[in-house]
């Protein structure tokens, strides 16, 4: 595992869970479901639907990556739970280094 990598993973099991209870995140959230019809963009479910970062940028002046409300929404699409976790099995999100 890389340095990236690492950070990556304190990231996103650690301080990264908690930046979704932000008020920024809640309301992104909350443009993104509107947008996306509260459905899943690929079965179209409406059950346990979750946001999914098609990309994650990592700010190396800051050595952090970017704040979940900080992506554009061209970013962000609305999945289920099931379709997010079968993705994120098959593929790996692609980090864009800024």
């Amino acid at each position: 595992m890389n340095a990236m990598t690492e950070d990556y993973a304190i990231l996103k099991h650690g301080s990264y869970n908690a930046l979704l209870f932000d008020p920024r995140w809640k309301e992104k959230r909350l443009l993104i479901l509107q947008r996306d019809n509260n459905s899943c963009v690929v079965c179209k479910s409406k059950e346990d639907v979750q946001i999914h970062h098609r990309q994650y940028h990592f700010l190396r002046k800051y050595k952090a990556f970017k704040k979940p409300w900080d992506y554009s929404d061209s970013l962000l699409i609305t999945l289920c739970r099931k379709c997010h976790q079968k993705g994120h099995q098959i593929y790996d999100v692609p980090t864009k280094y800024i």
